[in-house]
This record gives C-alpha cells, structure tokens and sequence, in this order.
C-alpha cells in the first residue's frame, strides 16, 4: 500500500432505497482499485432514518443502523466514521443512494433547509480545509452544496434537485454519463450516475472518470 492514493469512502447503510446504492459504492470501490489506489470504508453508527422492503417499496417496521448495513458491502471491513482523520487519506468519495439523503443528511426531507450529520460535514470541511479532493456521485452532491454552499457541482438534469442545489448557494451543471462536474477552488468532482436513466456500466464509467479526475488533483 505504501505509494498508493488512499481514498476514504462513506457509506450510508445498504440499499437504494434507504442505505447507499450497492452498485454505486462497488463500482467506486473497483474505480480506486482500477486506477492504482487503495480505499477504506467508513460509515456513521447511527440508526437509519427507516428501512425500505426493496421488492414492494413499502417501509417495513423494523430498525436497523447505517454502520452495521454499510458493513455487508465492505464485508465486514468498515470503521465507524467517527474514527476518520484526514492525515490519513488523499481523497474522499461518497457514492450515492437515498440513504445519503436520508441517513448521511435530511436532504430527502427538508431539501434546501437540509442540515448534514456532523461527522460527515466534518470530513468534507476537514479535506476541502487541507487541500484534498472530494467526490460524489448521484445524489450525493447535494451533501456537498449543503456543506460548502458556493461550490459547483452536478446531479446531472433533474431540474428540482439542480433547483434545490442553486438556492443553497452553490452551482448546479448539467453533465451526462461519462462528464463530471469539477469545482477547482475545492478541489470537488461530482458525476451523475443513477440520477440519470443508467445500466451498471455506466456507472462504472462515472465511477471511474470520477475517480481518474481526483487521482489528478492530488499531491
């Protein structure tokens, strides 16, 4: 490992419909890999805001933690985000799923009057204050205008979302698959996936052009 970019990835549970979307965190997981990193997973031991019957769509009543769901896609390999320093990565990547609007922030629920779990906000702001890329996929760009505000970023065309972004303060700017938004100030790249019309390959190709723009942002 020593040599290699590490990334920090952060996950909010298991799922898309409550937790991180699966195909978003692996393929961004395989981008770092793919691209000559290494990463470590983290999540925050918090309960998830409620948890989805991904067959029917229908909530179910039963409580889980984001922590715990987030481990069955880093196979057990995962430490609480309350743990994460930022001496210790080059980079941070979110993927997307509702469970970063639900779990990782309220953005699914208050929109522009969001606020961001604090140890989340903390390890945007900490990375962003020492120089170092951030990345985020689908939705997960709205984390980013939440906590930054004047910050240019994309969800690709979805004109509410894009609206919602701008009144936070921040840039929205269209992008298709395979295009990402760069904020240079930042040091912030963020890529459509899921919140455009997608097959799993193009999610490989946003994860991995994501991750490519970050590789060359750092050091």
């Amino acid at each position: 490992m020593e040599g290699k970019k590490k990334f920090a990835i952060i996950l909010a549970g298991s799922g898309v419909m409550d937790g991180s979307e699966i195909h978003e965190a692996t393929m961004a997981m395989y981008a770092v890999v793919k691209n000559g990193g290494v990463y470590e997973i983290f999540a925050p031991d918090i309960p998830q805001y409620h948890v989805i019957n991904h067959l029917t769509g229908e909530e179910m009543n039963e409580t889980r933690n984001v922590l715990v769901e987030a481990a069955r896609i880093a196979r057990g390999k995962i430490r609480p985000l309350s743990e994460f320093n930022a001496k210790d990565f080059d980079a941070l990547l979110m993927p997307g799923g509702y469970g970063a609007a639900k779990n990782l922030s309220d953005f699914a629920f208050k929109g522009t009057g969001c606020t961001v779990h604090e140890e989340v906000a903390e390890a945007i702001k900490t990375m962003v204050q020492t120089g170092k890329p951030v990345g985020a996929l689908c939705i997960s760009p709205a984390i980013i205008a939440c906590v930054l505000r004047d910050v240019e970023v994309t969800i690709g065309k979805d004109k509410a979302t894009a609206e919602a972004i701008e009144a936070m303060g921040a840039h929205h700017v269209e992008t298709s698959h395979g295009e990402v938004a760069v904020d240079k100030k930042y040091k912030v790249v963020t890529s459509p996936c899921y919140m455009l019309d997608a097959t799993i390959a193009d999610i490989a190709n946003d994860a991995d052009i994501t991750v490519k723009t970050m590789m060359g942002m750092i050091g």
